[in-house]
């Protein structure tokens, strides 16, 4: 029991739900605010960007600090990112739209931030599908190429943010910075921006 406790994926699960809690404990408190189903569009959608972040994340935190063991917990990220886009989408069909399909279907056509946000969802799925180990053993190389659909997920997210806020841009912008910034690390000078920081930072290490 003390090793289960211990384990860093289990506090990884529970610091991932958080956020789900949160929107529970809101909601039978009565503290969604006047508009409870824009509030759980925004928190959602902005969790699954959040997510989708950290996913990215992993990547250049084992570059730099060479523990490959980080990369056990890209999928349980990438999967909680899938979660709460989940969630967003449910809660925009059912909550905002009453599964009127027919009105869904011109909101896709005729608002640019609705067609973003459903690209990035469809592109988001097959990675979902595609995430176990079963997956990545019988598709092989293309495993790989196939998850490199979360660049093109991740800043469709980042557009459908912008493309939906009207007033304060902070947090999207917020957002997409990051994203340029993990987006940068995989690039050649970013590689070896990493490559220096480590080297740099082995010494004070040891």
């Amino acid at each position: 029991m003390g090793a289960v406790l211990r384990s860093p994926k289990l506090w990884l699960f529970a610091v991932c739900l958080l956020p789900l809690a949160r929107l529970v404990s809101l909601g039978v408190s009565g503290g969604l605010g006047a508009n409870p189903i824009e509030f759980i569009t925004h928190s959602t959608g902005t969790w699954t960007l959040a997510g989708l972040l950290a996913t990215l994340s992993v990547t250049p935190l084992r570059r730099l600090t060479g523990r490959a063991e980080l990369i056990r917990y890209r999928r349980m990220l990438g999967l909680f990112a899938f979660f709460y886009a989940s969630l967003h989408v449910v809660t925009y069909i059912w909550l905002d739209q009453f599964f009127d399909l027919a009105g869904i279907g011109k909101d896709i056509v005729k608002r640019p931030f609705i067609t973003a946000g459903f690209a990035a969802f469809v592109l988001l799925i097959p990675l979902a599908a595609t995430s176990t180990h079963a997956m990545m053993r019988r598709l092989g190389r293309r495993w790989q190429q196939l998850h490199r659909l979360i660049y093109p997920v991740a800043l469709l997210g980042v557009v459908h943010y912008l493309w939906l806020v009207k007033k304060d841009m902070t947090q999207p912008l917020i957002l997409g910075a990051v994203l340029a910034f993990l987006l940068a690390m995989r690039l050649p000078w970013g590689l070896n921006m990493l490559h220096v920081v480590r080297g740099r930072l082995a010494p004070a290490r040891s």
